[in-house]
């Protein structure tokens, strides 16, 4: 198979490689999904873990990985509430791509 004919299909709404990146999409989405990959995860250890994030921009970020099904908080109630967030069925399913991410990195560096 020539490399021209891997995607022979124009990437239109229905394009996989579309639908995937609209969720994964943007800086920290990925490094979100990296550090959830290790198991549940709290907010702020998430937030002390993404060198550089914003408090603002995590929780942007955590509640579209929630709308999308990539990954499901869990509220205790607690004073002060304990929020825990770990990645879904569909959200474990990244994680070839985020490895791969990792291999091609390795090779920048």
């Amino acid at each position: 198979m020539k490399d021209a004919d891997l995607f022979p299909e124009p990437c239109d709404a229905n394009c996989p490689v579309r639908k995937t990146t609209e969720i994964i999409d943007g800086k920290w989405t990925t490094l979100i999904i990296r550090d959830l990959l290790s198991g549940k995860k709290r907010y702020s250890e998430l937030l002390r873990s993404l060198e550089g994030i914003s408090p603002k921009m995590l929780s942007a970020r955590l509640k579209h990985l929630e709308e999308n099904g990539i990954l499901r908080r869990e509220l205790f109630p607690t004073v002060p509430p304990k929020t825990e967030y770990q990645l879904t069925k569909l959200g474990m399913k990244l994680k070839d791509i985020v490895l791969a991410m990792d291999k091609f990195g390795r090779n920048l560096a």
